[in-house]
């Protein structure tokens, strides 16, 4: 819709930009406001044309310029900025003659097809993939049941038991992941940094607890699918103190799932009948390094 007294912003969302047209009669007034007057976005981004004959103002700016804002819906993706009118003094410096405003600007997209025309040439990434950048991944770490079936509802233990944890990525509208555990570190604060301190996994994913004498621990394998890693850990305490709440703090990363395992991204786990440590998945080179520790 053309941008006119009625309708004083006219707003078209393009493919990779927004262009907003500004009708200078701002207010429906016949008071025309000045070009100057106006900005697009956080970051003040000037009009990139001026109409006088129209009395319009121009702006052009891509979808992630100006301050512009991005918020994903499980069906759109929404990009946000707004219009500023920030009226100064002309002429008598010391008073102006209108109110400032901001015009809110949103643009859609569906966010479950790819969003494209004529102008998307075959060899681009496709919009799927470059998604995945962009998108905040939904992690979780769970201490499950012993038949992983379902939560765990209780999370206290005996020394004798075994703690069943499972790491999970949410699959969403990305490119197919694998998931990793690259420490885990139990501690008696939520500070992971705290002392006393014991890593239960360290060095890009090796299952160091399981190289003790007195431990069963390992990773799960197979796993049940490739945005989900399992474990188990033998109960234990600290010893020397009588506190019984002990912290476990992980941290889980992704790489693509077509992405064979390498030193940096593993789930390696001590066999102690070969005396070997072995992989979830990969070559067992991968696991050299946590016998060394060496690992990047």
């Amino acid at each position: 819709q053309a941008a006119a007294p009625l309708h004083p912003v006219a707003v078209q969302c393009q493919e990779a930009q927004v262009v907003v047209t500004v009708h200078r009669d701002l207010f429906g007034t016949g008071r025309l406001v000045r070009a100057v007057d106006l900005t697009l976005g956080s970051a003040a981004c000037l009009p990139v044309a001026q109409s006088v004959a129209e009395s319009t103002v121009t702006f052009v700016a891509g979808l992630h310029e100006c301050g512009s804002t991005l918020q994903m819906t499980p069906d759109s993706l929404i990009y946000k900025t707004s219009l500023s009118y920030k009226p100064t003094p002309s002429g008598n410096l010391v008073i102006v003659r209108s109110n400032a405003a901001v015009v809110p600007i949103e643009c859609h997209y569906p966010r479950k097809s790819n969003v494209s025309s004529n102008a998307v040439r075959p060899t681009w990434a496709p919009f799927h993939s470059t998604l995945s950048a962009e998108e905040r991944l939904m992690f979780s770490l769970r201490l499950m049941n012993d038949d992983w079936s379902a939560e765990r509802l209780s999370n206290g233990f005996q020394l004798g038991d075994s703690l069943h944890l499972q790491a999970d990525v949410a699959p969403g509208d990305h490119v197919p992941l694998r998931l990793f555990v690259d420490d885990c570190v139990a501690t008696l604060s939520p500070d992971r940094n705290s002392s006393p301190r014991y890593a239960l996994i360290d060095l890009s994913g090796c299952l160091v607890d399981g190289r003790s004498d007195d431990t069963t621990s390992a990773f799960i394998s197979p796993r049940p699918r490739q945005e989900t890693l399992q474990f188990m850990v033998d109960a234990f305490k600290f010893a020397g103190d009588d506190r019984n709440l002990i912290y476990i703090t992980c941290h889980l990363k992704v790489s693509p799932a077509d992405q064979a395992p390498n030193p940096l991204n593993k789930a390696c786990s001590f066999n102690k009948a070969s005396n070997l440590w072995t992989p979830v998945e990969g070559t067992g080179d991968i696991c050299s390094c946590c016998e060394t520790g060496s690992c990047p």
